[in-house]
């Protein structure tokens, strides 16, 4: 493994390589603070043009601020090396750096952290009144349906073409429906699979523990030291050959994401990993257009090759496969039209036009941001002294289980459960003690500044979710505004919290039995939307928390921690206690 770097300091690295976008292509602008690279308002653009904002961990360049320029991305949210932007950094690029009057598309890759904190940037758009659709890019077949369960395929190199079809959609004047349609399509008939000969080394840490031996090769590594389906020791005609097998296998139910007739066009994406050199690129290139060809009778229409979304020094490559329609996807083109169109983005294979260096200003950018604690006020009202009251009492009541959060939380989870809750709930005390300007009767505005504090304050996973459904809280309430005054009652409360827990359903795969905070929710929420009963709704909630004793987590960081043979049938679930114990509490005082 090569430990070696130039730069021993990665987040100097992650800011240099961001700052040199806007050298090499000088149609870009990037807000340092927030780390987003997007295209400068003063380039040529078209009008009304939806705006395609993604993202993600460094260390995969060009992916993702590669890929921003005419004809591909508005904006990309950089990450520290292998971390997912924060959703702040998100929502500051949707709003304030790239158009939003028609629309945008959020459209990361399919890693938890990731989802969460775009999701959450997304309910944030939504509830700021802009039109805005989340996609999730997933072609990895690396591991199977069974391993990856509710998570789904991860995204690999296939997210370049993903990017590029949507990009080009965007730039021919394809409306939002449209473009978000088309990731779908695209995604569905797209499969990726990776093999590497050694893990990755970030510049800064030490060398990790494991590594892939002199003489194997594993095949489906992630791209983050992630493993694959298997290490074995093949040469290159029995490696290719098991690649393609898991890509177009289609009796192999585990991984048959695609299916093929005689009749179907493919693209051939050959991706670098990051530190094969071009000269064995292009060979294996050779050997796996040969293998499709003889073994499959597949001739891609088009054969690119390259480094788009790479392992920082990642010694191994990606084959992606896309199955192209030949129907109209939108403003009069076809996805292998998308495919050719062109693009001035660093990443993509086509070079940055003459035009763009003549219509070059050097003046910077004056950045202007808009304040993301306001939005437009509702006529959705409540006296912020029952405010005060009720969710005063919710959060001492989450305050005082602290100590029964945190103990059950050693016992079956990493021990931080407890203190993170009780922060977040001291925090949102002193909010509702010292508000500054005052709190008003506008609960959709006292919604939001609430979120603002739990975004600041609660981080982590639990802090994620809490932030995602607080802001589709928000947007839930505000869609029942009517235009006249009107008070906020437990039947507008039932209404958007059934919006808020279908809302955080597109980022979280958890389901009650999964042994999740969702097991206390979902019973308070849907109880709540029946019977318009509170109290009910508190029961449901400690029901729903009781029965996750006798449950096997399948989500969480319980999955790894603890022995079920120590805690089954005795400890509930940390996070499914603590809101329950602020759900009760809540309707106790109201």
């Amino acid at each position: 493994m090569q430990t070696k770097h130039f730069f021993s300091d990665p987040n100097q690295l992650v800011l240099a390589a961001l700052h040199s976008l806007t050298l090499t292509n000088p149609s870009l602008a990037l807000d340092s603070h927030n780390k987003i690279v997007f295209r400068r308002p003063d380039a040529p653009r078209r009008a009304k043009k939806v705006s395609v904002v993604t993202g993600g961990g460094s260390g995969h360049e060009p992916a993702f601020a590669g890929f921003v320029g005419h004809g591909l991305c508005d904006a990309a949210v950089a990450g520290t090396i292998f971390a997912s932007p924060a959703a702040e950094q998100i929502s500051r690029a949707c709003i304030d750096r790239v158009p939003n009057d028609s629309g945008v598309l959020i459209i990361p890759n399919n890693y938890t952290g990731d989802v969460l904190h775009f999701g959450m940037a997304t309910e944030k758009c939504r509830a700021a009144g802009i039109k805005t659709e989340f996609f999730a890019m997933n072609d990895d077949v690396g591991v199977g349906r069974k391993k990856s369960g509710k998570v789904g395929r991860r995204g690999i190199g296939g997210a370049a073409l993903l990017l590029k079809l949507t990009g080009a959609l965007a730039e021919a004047g394809g409306t939002l429906d449209e473009v978000y349609a088309l990731a779908q399509f695209a995604n569905d008939n797209l499969v990726s699979i990776g093999a590497s000969l050694e893990h990755v080394h970030v510049p800064g840490r030490g060398a990790p523990e494991d590594h892939v031996a002199q003489d194997e090769v594993e095949i489906g590594m992630g791209i983050h030291n992630e493993p694959g389906s298997h290490r074995t020791k093949v040469d290159l005609v029995e490696l290719v050959s098991t690649m393609l097998r898991q890509l177009l296998d289609e009796s192999d139910k585990d991984r048959a994401y695609i299916t093929r007739t005689p009749q179907d066009k493919f693209v051939l994406l050959i991706n670098n990993l990051g530190g094969v050199s071009p000269l064995e690129l292009s060979g294996l290139t050779y050997e796996v257009y040969r293998q499709l060809e003889a073994n499959y009778q597949i001739k891609p229409v088009r054969v690119i090759q390259g480094s788009f979304l790479t392992s920082l020094n990642g010694l191994g490559f990606s084959v992606s496969l896309l199955k192209l329609s030949d129907k109209d996807v939108g403003a009069g083109q076809t996805m292998l039209q998308l495919i050719d169109a062109p693009a001035e983005a660093i990443g993509w294979s086509v070079p940055i036009n003459p035009s763009t260096w003549e219509n070059r200003i050097d003046t910077p950018v004056q950045l202007k941001d808009s304040n993301l604690d306001e939005s437009q006020p509702s006529n959705m009202k409540l006296d912020p002294s029952v405010v005060k009251k009720v969710l005063g009492a919710g959060l001492q009541a989450v305050i005082k289980a602290e100590p029964e959060v945190t103990r059950f939380d050693t016992l079956v989870g990493d021990g931080d459960c407890g203190i993170g809750l009780k922060r977040g709930a001291e925090a949102i005390q002193a909010l509702l003690d010292n508000p500054s300007p005052p709190l008003t009767d506008d609960i959709v505005s006292t919604v939001n500044r609430i979120v603002n504090v739990v975004e600041e304050v609660m981080d982590g996973t639990s802090g994620a979710i809490y932030a995602i459904f607080l802001n589709a809280l928000a947007h839930g309430l505000r869609d029942q505004d009517t235009g006249s005054p009107q008070q906020a009652t437990t039947e507008v409360w039932a209404k958007a919290i059934k919006h808020s827990i279908t809302s955080l359903g597109r980022y979280t795969p958890a389901k009650p039995g999964d042994r999740t905070l969702i097991d206390a929710l979902v019973p308070f929420g849907e109880t709540l939307f029946a019977k318009h009963d509170p109290k009910a709704a508190a029961a449901a909630a400690q029901q729903g928390t009781e029965s996750t004793k006798s449950m096997k987590a399948s989500l969480g960081r319980s999955v790894y921690v603890g022995s079920e043979g120590d805690w089954i049938g005795k400890i509930p679930d940390p996070g499914a206690y603590g809101l329950s114990e602020f759900l009760t509490g809540l309707v106790n005082a109201a």
